[in-house]
């Protein structure tokens, strides 16, 4: 049964039943999130998010669930929608629901429920947007912008939706200041390398039962996500290859030891195909063409535009197939068929859980602190892209090394002086 949302009924989840397993589930990723744990017994003393109305556009999971009990515990009148529409896990919807946390999200829900479910969302009228991917930025400055005075500011997840929000305020148009949580330190450095490798690898051995040893692997940019792919297919056996565009980029890919070359020489050496670059049609019509029968097509950036799926639909005509969950078969010719993972989104989140809660529990302390730092701090901010505080970032490193036992050094007073003073030499 779907919950059609009413003037009475504040969310619109799969199954309010579910919210027993939800919330076992939601207990056992806490196990794994010490930092955000802190955080929020801080934020039930100091209520630094007290009245304060928060959409968060996100993936519906068990660490976003930590999140939002996070921003409750601060005061937070949060309201959550979905940033993908296949990466909702139905049970934690339902507990957050049972926990008086209005969720608009349904795994599995089409494009036109999937934008319904964000403009609920914006009815909120917030005043602080925690985004993932810019849909909810994009759409109330779009479709709402009697909502964008009340709007303090924003912070963002992705590196597509840091892309989407400059390209926002390059055009004038960026109405409040926005937080990009996606190039903090304990943000990228940790859940897009490890975080993306490890959970990306998973969605496709769960799709697919696949053995990585000894398959060539292709991976499409070498940002911190495809780092952390092309390191963990490597682990496994894999061969990897490496396209890229930037030359910085390739060339430390070729100093890692992966062998670099373009999509166009690729695409006939691959096995297994993983894009994660943030654009558009990076494997392409003319890539299908060259593949070997039975080629594997991932994706793991954030939206479905990597591959250009229309074209492998208007190529494959009626000759298409699910084989299992999650993996459909396109027959392109009589001894050539390419497989789809996923509908070409998320991989890690369409066909498994997405990032382990230890990295997320970075991820998510960061988009909680600079929520309250733009509640503090916003109104002194002009409209434009922020970094998250260095002292945030920090913090979030020392929390979280203090949760792993882990001591580090400190600086003498001479070595303080030191490093502050010009006049020292050989």
């Amino acid at each position: 049964m779907v919950n059609t949302p009413t003037r009475e009924r504040s969310f619109d989840i799969k199954d309010p039943s579910l919210a027993a397993d939800g919330r076992r589930r939601i207990e056992w990723a806490a196990r794994e999130m010490p930092v955000l744990a802190r955080i929020r017994e801080q934020f039930e003393r100091e209520r630094p998010l007290d009245g304060i109305r928060v959409v968060a556009c996100g993936h519906i999971t068990t660490e976003t669930a930590n999140l939002a009990r996070t921003l409750k515990a601060g005061g937070a009148n949060a309201v959550l929608c979905a940033s993908n529409p296949l990466s909702t896990q139905d049970d934690v919807a339902a507990a957050l629901v049972e926990e008086g946390i209005a969720v608009f999200a349904i795994k599995g829900e089409d494009n036109e429920t999937y934008y319904r479910h964000i403009r609920a969302a914006i009815d909120h009228a917030p005043q602080i947007i925690i985004d993932d991917g810019a849909d909810v930025v994009s759409l109330i400055h779009q479709e709402r912008p009697e909502l964008l005075p009340g709007v303090i500011g924003a912070t963002e997840e992705t590196t597509t939706g840091v892309v989407r929000h400059r390209a926002l305020h390059n055009d004038g148009l960026l109405r409040f200041p926005v937080i990009a949580v996606n190039d903090a330190d304990t943000k990228h450095f940790f859940d897009n390398r490890y975080g993306t490798g490890q959970s990306t690898i998973d969605g496709i051995l769960r799709a697919t039962n696949i053995l990585l040893a000894g398959k060539t692997v292709v991976v499409a940019g070498y940002g911190w996500c495809g780092k952390g792919i092309a390191m963990r297919a490597r682990g496994m056996g894999a061969r990897v290859i490496v396209t890229e565009i930037d030359p910085v980029r390739a060339l430390e890919a070729a100093m890692d030891g992966f062998q670099v070359t373009t999509m166009d020489r690729a695409a006939a050496l691959g096995d297994l195909f993983i894009t994660a670059t943030g654009n558009i049609n990076v494997v392409d019509r003319n890539h299908f063409d060259q593949m070997k029968d039975g080629a594997i097509l991932a994706n793991s950036g954030h939206f479905n535009s990597e591959v250009n799926i229309g074209a492998l639909e208007e190529m494959s005509g009626e000759g298409r197939r699910t084989l299992r969950p999650f993996v459909e078969e396109f027959v392109l010719g009589p001894d050539q068929r390419v497989i789809l993972l996923g509908e070409g989104r998320l991989i890690n989140l369409a066909a498994a859980e997405g990032h382990p809660a230890s990295v997320m529990d970075m991820s998510f302390a960061n988009q909680a602190l600079a929520a309250a730092y733009l509640v503090r701090e916003g109104k002194h901010l002009e409209p434009g892209i922020y970094r998250v505080p260095e002292e945030i970032d920090h913090e979030i490193a020392r929390m979280k090394l203090e949760a792993m036992e882990i001591e580090i050094d400190v600086l003498t007073p001479e070595q303080e002086r030191y490093l502050t003073s010009w006049e020292g030499g050989t």
